[in-house]
């Protein structure tokens, strides 16, 4: 390591960065954001004398909030020349839509996070500005540094307008302890090739025999985050597509979303996994060792370590055929500023690069960095599970485009509406899916309200 960052020459010295990046780690509490919104906590950094103010607005809270906190005192760490300060938004809606006011009146941050699946909603409206390639190349950011799914997820409309930070695809944990008692461990100590809906149900059913309880734990109730993620997963593993283009009936496969929703039917069968539990049971029920499987996203890997349980993760099973997972990325964008300040915009630059070189310390939430000089690094490899599940970047699905659609946005509250009554009272699957399109072409026929 290299002032924290990832080299090809690691000495054995610590830099400030190094220990505040430890520090964050032993005394996370201490930067925790306690209230929903705010301000984060500078710790001891005080900014230099004459540096730039930068304004780093995003959404990130618990213990990825206590891993960007840490990222971000040490890119401060590192210059001399400004001082970022962040400011931390409730999740989902209420983050989305301040952040569409503040650059549409001008008062936008320098900075700030947003996933990837939102930027149709905001790169076309005139809302972001676009990255300099060349001015990123200077500090060594370039599209060889990111997987190409990744890479491109940041552009709308030819141009560069997000920078990815991550890939959080949405996998499969499971309890070691009990998938050795279940024999369904290959001789790697990982769980065995499942290549069909049947060998899934097969090896969850002998997990349930060990826990006498559930052999996989999915909540879903009053989720459609959690419902949408699966549902996609297999999806696209079906090969289908969904293509979402505005003033136009959405293009979808009906057979694939039929055959998608009667398998998680046949999941929720109150054996295999409970057929009526929200997340919170979910999590809890794979905690306790009351299941040996769990559809969750990488951001719990921390949950169970701090449990202490015995597992691994994985990407979720190719079950249909073509390799796929749900996913998302937190990205850098450049909200539109009334009155630009080039000095500002420059140490933005060097502010992103700092952070995406140093997110080793990111991979410990779970997260799979998209800079891939860390994740060919020794130090990444050596991350167990993470190292486990890295290859689901070879096969992102990010949400269909649409000025809708995204990480906590309303679309994923409309295919709760429309399907969990399918997978609660196992109702048609094919009926649900229908009307779920038919939401969709009402949304398709209203215009961007941000253009």
């Amino acid at each position: 390591m290299m002032n924290g960052k990832i080299s090809a020459d690691s000495g054995a010295g610590l830099s400030r960065r190094t220990l505040i990046v430890g520090a964050a780690a032993i005394f996370g509490g201490g930067w925790m954001i306690t209230g929903l919104t705010g301000c984060a906590p500078a710790g001891a950094l005080a900014a230099a004398p004459g540096s730039t103010q930068l304004s780093f607005w995003h959404l990130l809270t618990g213990g990825d909030g206590i891993k960007m906190s840490a990222l971000v005192d040490g890119a401060n760490a590192d210059s001399s020349s400004f001082f970022a300060k962040q400011t931390i938004l409730t999740w989902g809606t209420p983050y989305y839509t301040k952040l569409a006011m503040a650059s549409a009146g001008g008062r936008a941050p320098d900075v700030a996070i947003m996933h990837a699946s939102r930027l149709p909603g905001y790169a076309p409206g005139g809302l972001l500005d676009e990255w300099d390639l060349e001015r990123l190349a200077q500090h060594g950011v370039t599209e060889a540094n990111f997987p190409a799914a990744i890479w491109n997820s940041g552009f709308s409309g030819g141009k560069l307008y997000a920078i990815a930070l991550d890939a959080h695809p949405f996998i499969l944990m499971y309890n070691t302890d009990i998938a050795r008692e279940a024999g369904v461990l290959g001789a790697n100590g990982q769980l065995e090739l499942m290549t069909t809906p049947a060998q899934f149900i097969e090896v969850a059913r002998k997990m349930q025999a060990v826990t006498g309880r559930r052999g996989l734990s999915y909540g879903y109730l009053g989720d459609g985050a959690q419902m949408w993620r699966l549902f996609y997963t297999f999806y696209r593993q079906l090969g289908a597509t969904m293509t979402l283009e505005p003033g136009k009936p959405a293009r979808v496969n009906e057979d694939a979303g039929t055959t998608a929703l009667e398998f998680m039917q046949e999941l929720l069968d109150g054996t295999i996994a409970t057929a009526a539990g929200d997340y919170a049971t979910a999590l809890a029920e794979f905690v306790n060792g009351e299941s040996g499987l769990f559809l969750t996203g990488v951001w719990e890997l921390p949950t169970m370590q701090t449990a202490g349980l015995s597992f691994d993760a994985m990407p979720i099973p190719n079950l249909f055929g073509a390799p796929a997972t749900y996913a998302d990325s937190h990205t850098f964008v450049l909200p539109r500023q009334a009155n630009l300040d080039p000095v500002a915009r420059e140490d933005v630059y060097a502010f992103v690069a700092d952070i995406l070189k140093s997110s080793l310390a990111w991979a410990e939430a779970g997260h799979i960095p998209a800079y891939l000089p860390v994740v060919d690094s020794v130090a990444y490899q050596e991350l167990v599970p993470q190292a486990h599940y890295a290859n689901a970047v070879d096969h992102l699905n990010y949400d269909p485009q649409a000025w809708f659609s995204g990480s906590g946005s309303d679309f994923q509250t409309f295919f709760a509406e429309s399907l969990q009554s399918v997978l609660l009272d196992k109702t048609d699957a094919r009926a649900g899916f229908q009307a779920f399109v038919r939401r969709l072409n009402v949304l398709l026929s209203k215009p961007n309200p941000v253009g």
